[in-house]
């Protein structure tokens, strides 16, 4: 915790400006620009899930979702080093356990398998970054730093992060240092029948208490190394090192214990508590990417992660793309992706924990499970900006598709679609 809390953002502005000084000792010469003409990259997103696992009904229940994300990313070159990028969005979500912490508020009969028709089930994030990055003359070292933002109606981040890029041995070395510093609060929304003695009987009384605090904070620190291995072959190794502390607990997601009673109303099982985990985790992902040159046609992806925690999860995925060239302008890019995990220390079914545990949680996200998603996509990439409509150009258009399956009975559909243009000035 220490090492990874000493590595403050200043550090690495001096070192960034001691190799940034090295190079503006070197004689003035003309120099390409680092971004000739901004860029305008507009995405949208549109993801579907379902399920019979919500976490906010204690493992049980609908995960119907709905969420629609519009992004517009905006590069602007400030002169021939400099370029400061703007990414701004919103996630509008219609969520069916969303709406289930308080099921009563419908038309009809409460139960976990059916959403809820109150308001409580929808809601739409905001969020922005702010990201500026500075080139040396020689171009072998970048060195950035961003600010990031993201709001919703219980949650709300606040964002900091740095970096440093170290090209070597003519560019075919690439090293980066990255660190980020997160800090987020929680609104404490708590399932209803836990804020509300409406809900109490004689055989129905929870001893209930809310937490103390509602911070949670990230600080990670990420390397990644990159090689030109020949004249086919590129590969690279990253290692990324994250702490979080503070609440890492949902508070709304309800726990159930089986030394407990059972108490309904209508088709809706009353909250023994809510989820408790502990305050802090540590975790560590090393990942490695390796991509062949087969043709002019074809190009080979391979991808593959280790992770580990400190709440019991280690997990792997592989991933492998086979880009598809179709002519100048067009790319094919069909996808496989392959992940498994073991379940936190802390993680039981619906209606298995006691009452005596100290930490417990029914998120499956936490569960053991496997997962396989295949996906498809297309490019088309406008070479030489033809088709204009005045200063703007179109540089390319990306459509893809993803499908997303769980054993656990999780399933999820995403369609991405990305333009790009420029803007002449």
């Amino acid at each position: 915790m220490g090492v990874i809390r000493s590595l403050r953002l200043p550090v690495l502005l001096i070192v960034g400006f001691f190799f940034l000084g090295n190079d503006l000792k070197a004689q003035s010469t003309y120099k390409k620009r680092v971004l000739e003409t901004i860029e305008v990259d507009i995405l949208t997103s549109l993801y579907t899930q379902e399920g019979d696992n919500a976490a906010v009904t204690g493992g049980i229940g609908t995960e119907k979702l709905l969420d629609f994300t519009p992004t517009i990313v905006i590069s602007i070159p400030l002169n021939a080093d400099d370029v400061l990028t703007i990414d701004a969005g919103i996630s509008a979500y219609s969520s069916a356990s969303s709406s289930n912490v308080n099921p009563f508020d419908g038309n009809g009969d409460a139960d976990a398998f059916v959403e809820s028709s109150g308001a409580s089930g929808a809601d739409v994030l905001t969020s922005a970054l702010i990201n500026y990055s500075h080139s040396s003359n020689d171009r072998n070292t970048i060195l950035n730093g961003k600010l990031s933002i993201s709001s919703e109606y219980d949650y709300f981040s606040f964002g900091i992060g740095s970096g440093i890029t170290k090209l070597f041995n003519e560019k075919n070395t690439e090293v980066t240092l990255s660190v980020n510093a997160y800090f987020d609060s929680w609104s404490l929304i708590y399932p209803i029948e836990l804020r509300n003695n409406r809900y109490r009987s004689a055989t129905y009384a929870p001893s209930f208490t809310g937490f103390n605090g509602s911070a949670r904070n990230s600080y990670s620190v990420g390397l990644l190394i990159a090689q030109i291995l020949g004249v086919n072959l590129q590969g690279s190794f990253s290692l990324d090192l994250v702490l979080q502390d503070g609440l890492l607990s949902t508070p709304f997601q309800r726990v159930y214990f089986s030394d407990a009673v059972d108490n309904f109303v209508d088709n809706f099982h009353l909250a023994d508590d809510i989820e408790r985990l502990p305050n802090s985790r540590f975790k560590v992902a090393g990942g490695t990417r390796l991509n062949y040159y087969i043709s002019e046609v074809f190009i080979l992806r391979t991808f593959y992660r280790y992770y580990q925690d400190d709440w019991g999860i280690s997990s792997n995925t592989a991933q492998i793309e086979l880009p598809i060239s179709i002519g100048d302008n067009f790319t094919l890019y069909p996808s496989y992706r392959f992940y498994n995990q073991t379940k936190a220390d802390h993680f039981a079914a619906y209606n298995q924990h006691l009452s005596t545990d100290e930490f417990y949680t029914s998120d499956y996200d936490l569960s053991t499970f496997k997962a396989n998603q295949i996906g498809f996509g297309i490019n088309y990439t406008d070479l030489f900006t033809d088709f204009r409509i005045g200063p703007i150009g179109l540089k390319s258009i990306d459509a893809r598709i993803n499908r997303y399956e769980r054993d656990s009975g999780l399933s999820s559909l995403i369609f991405m679609l990305g333009t790009k243009f420029i803007i002449d000035y």
